[in-house]
């Protein structure tokens, strides 16, 4: 085999191995400084346990909002303030989060959330005390919940950030999906565990639930030893880089974003907003909607859970599919499901009525599947525009929850009156969450969406390959 033969099938063979897995891509006899990429095993299973488990405390009073009124003497609209204290004390604690991120990293970010989920279980189980007043009782609650949303928001905001610090661009959005749908999954849980027993073993085996899943911090990790793309070998920007960024005050070197880039995160933030608030505000009126037209609470459970669930397995499926073969569509996916979407929320304006519930049940199922779906790859779309993980995700989640405040003080206030037919419906409610999110995601038909961030990670990837191919390691003792 002569030399350039030779020369040319181990070229091969390096551009072979280093396309087919990134696991490590070292650049040798370059530069000292060269990169080198690394995937890891140990990634992410405290993540998803503590994304869950902090999950719960959200939707919980949900379905059994009818038994809090009866067993603890409040009213429905305090019963909605539960769900609706935690939206509030999600808006300032999602904004810190980059920050914290930024300044002392992941993982002591998630022990402040751990210590938030532990002291809200048990807060919350004070409450529920018999010796107590109405007043005491319900302002133990309100004080738990409060404790409770500063863990949600934590590991609802990192998990783009942390796809990013531990995936490369061919499994970030399979990460971001698993991370993402995590919540979900607790909110699920949740609204199907709750209705079991009386309100106060509910709380009790809440507390219990936040108490096993809290230790799992000590799973996480802050950062690899090595990073997997070039994404991931930045210092964490923060909010404030994005906000000068959005401003347009960011110098060149930044990575300023254009202005079709600022546009289309903008549209981003509201369509995922509407789209993340009207799934949740259903997990926190459930009962409420469902109760007058006479479906019971344990009903009512179970089509917030077939919504949820629909949408995991719906997640669990595309994900992969979004990373292989629809990995730079993600725009034109968010194109062809939103609508969709929101033509299934506008019918529960007709479909929520008495003895309907098999159209109920699929009319959820396909909510859930869309939704579900949406959420990663909103969210990595984010991510993409802005090469903002922490700043993005924690705008994004800052946009859902303040829709969540806005949505069940509107739909609460827009319920009957006790001499309705049936008595205390919410079809009007339903009338204004079905128009309010057809015509805000019908916005999405504006986004381009280009993938900037993906664009940069393959071409410094491509860049180290070739580095690799052209300057193999010089031996032992050469100068």
């Amino acid at each position: 085999m002569d030399k350039n033969t030779s020369h040319k099938s181990t070229s091969d063979e390096a551009n072979q191995q280093a396309t087919k897995d990134i696991a490590q891509v070292t650049v040798l006899g370059v530069d000292p400084g060269a990169p080198v990429y690394r995937l890891y095993k140990r990634r992410f299973v405290g993540m998803v346990i503590l994304n869950m488990v902090s999950a719960m405390a959200s939707p919980w009073f949900g379905p059994i909002s009818n038994k809090m009124v009866s067993e603890f003497g409040i009213t429905l609209d305090q019963v909605n303030w539960l769900g609706n204290a935690m939206a509030c004390m999600y808006l300032p604690v999602s904004l810190a989060i980059p920050e914290i991120i930024r300044r002392y990293g992941i993982r002591r970010c998630c022990d402040i959330g751990a210590a938030g989920l532990l002291a809200s279980a048990w807060i919350r189980y004070a409450g529920t005390v018999h010796s107590l007043s109405t007043r005491g009782a319900y302002g133990l609650l309100i004080i738990g919940q409060f404790c409770a949303a500063i863990a949600q928001p934590i590991f609802q905001v990192i998990g783009p950030k942390y796809s990013e610090t531990w995936f490369d661009f061919k499994g970030r959005t399979t990460a971001t999906m698993i991370l993402s749908i995590a919540n979900p999954i607790g909110g699920a849980l949740g609204q199907l565990i709750s209705p079991i027993g009386s309100t106060r073993h509910s709380i009790l085996v809440l507390a219990i639930i936040a108490s096993v899943g809290a230790p799992f911090v000590l799973l996480v990790g802050a950062a690899p030893p090595t990073p997997p793309t070039y994404s991931a070998s930045k210092d964490t920007p923060g909010l404030l880089s994005l906000a000068r960024t959005m401003l347009n005050k960011g110098r060149p070197t930044d990575g300023s974003m254009t202005l079709r880039e600022r546009l289309d995160f903008v549209i981003v933030v509201f369509v995922f907003g509407v789209l993340a608030a009207a799934v949740n505000v259903f997990g926190f009126l459930s009962g409420e909607i469902l109760h007058p037209l006479g479906y019971s609470a344990g009903s009512a459970g179970l089509m917030g859970a077939t919504l949820i669930l629909s949408g995991i397995v719906a997640a669990l499926v595309s994900a992969p599919l979004f990373d292989r073969v629809l990995t730079s569509h993600l725009a034109i996916t968010a194109k062809v499901i939103v609508p969709v979407l929101s033509a299934a929320w506008l019918s529960l304006i007709w479909a929520a009525r008495p003895n309907n519930s098999g159209a109920l049940f699929a009319i959820f199922a396909i909510i859930g599947v869309m939704s579900i779906t949406m959420l990663p790859v909103m969210l990595e779309l984010a991510c993409e525009i802005t090469r903002n993980a922490d700043g993005s995700s924690a705008l994004l989640w800052f946009a859902c929850n303040g829709f969540v405040i806005i949505f069940v003080l509107v739909e609460g206030a827009l319920r009957a009156g006790l001499d309705a037919s049936p008595p205390q419906n919410m079809r009007r409610a339903l009338i204004f969450n079905g128009v309010v999110v057809m015509s805000t995601l019908s916005i999405i038909f504006f986004l381009r969406g280009q993938q900037t961030r993906k664009q940069i990670d393959q071409e410094k990837l491509q860049q180290s390959i070739a580095l690799q191919v052209q300057s193999p390691a010089k031996p032992a003792g050469e100068p």
